[in-house]
């Protein structure tokens, strides 16, 4: 099947992301599958290598990502506590 493209130059592949997620050790997989942001396997596999070689504990990084996770959700605007703010419209209708 041809693409709807015409082009000479050649397709960039890109790895199955299903498969580098199953390559990922079980409690990485398992801190993904409940994660609220959605995480990519090779950011978290980075993340890993990175604290296993400095000779982190599989609970020690899960604890890292869930802090990095936090601070990302922190700065988003659109997060739980920025919304939990009254928008302006809802507090001027509230006149005394």
């Amino acid at each position: 099947m041809r693409r709807n493209v015409s082009t000479t130059l050649r397709r960039r592949r890109r790895p199955d992301p299903m498969q580098a997620y199953d390559a990922l050790p079980r409690p990485l997989r398992a801190w993904m599958a409940q994660a609220a942001l959605p995480w990519s396997p090779a950011s978290c596999r980075r993340i890993w290598a990175k604290a296993r070689a400095e000779g982190e504990s599989p609970d020690d990084i899960l604890d890292r990502l869930d802090r990095a996770e936090q601070m990302t959700l922190s700065r988003d605007r659109l997060s739980l506590p920025a919304m939990s703010r009254a928008p302006l419209n809802d507090q001027q209708d509230q006149r005394p």
